[in-house]
């Protein structure tokens, strides 16, 4: 079994921040795949079905981002799965909108999604999906949970549409044929 899982923090004050970018790539997912997100338990929402013959479980923590580990970790043990088939999709500040970075291993660059994860997981070696959403023009905290404009919103919907086809890729194919065919995918250049 693989698991795709998306950061972001649950509750509708958080819907639509920079930082539920995952959990927006994981909606994307469970509807063009019919995955319904319809069962809670290790401490997140999910849902399970096929994507290319592959059984996969898509996840989104409920644990607010920076307990993220927790959920994955818990998933991770019950299933027994590699952590090479624990695909991430999440929020970077270090890349603009609209930007995608793929990565199959590295250290946390400051996130505490990851940080989380890393923690739970005790490593780094999980592909990870890096949805750009610029970088903060004053305080991180409210940047990060801070709203798109329209005309972001705009780039990031085709970001997100690309992300969820890297995290796919990722899993019916490789990381490095994700890497190739994603990393310098910019949606502000698809305009």
């Amino acid at each position: 079994m693989y698991l795709i899982v998306g950061l972001g923090n649950p509750g509708e004050e958080y819907r639509g921040t920079r930082h539920n970018v995952g959990f927006d790539a994981i909606d994307i997912i469970s509807k063009k795949y019919n995955i319904e997100l319809n069962r809670v338990k290790f401490k997140g929402v999910y849902g399970e079905g096929f994507i290319d013959g592959k059984k996969v479980m898509l996840l989104k923590p409920t644990t607010y981002m920076n307990l993220s580990g927790e959920s994955i970790g818990e998933v991770a043990n019950f299933y027994k799965i590699p952590h090479e088939d624990i695909v991430v999709i999440y929020d970077d500040i270090s890349l603009d909108i609209g930007k995608l970075r793929i990565r199959a291993k590295g250290s946390a660059g400051g996130h505490n999604g990851i940080k989380s994860i890393i923690s739970c997981l005790g490593g780094d070696m999980f592909p990870r999906v890096k949805v750009g959403v610029g970088a903060p023009k004053g305080n991180l905290v409210s940047h990060v949970l801070g709203k798109f404009t329209t005309e972001e919103r705009t780039i990031l919907n085709k970001a997100l549409e690309a992300s969820s086809e890297a995290a796919i890729t990722i899993m019916t194919k490789d990381t490095n044929e994700a890497m190739n065919k994603f990393n310098g995918f910019n949606a502000a250049d698809t305009e």
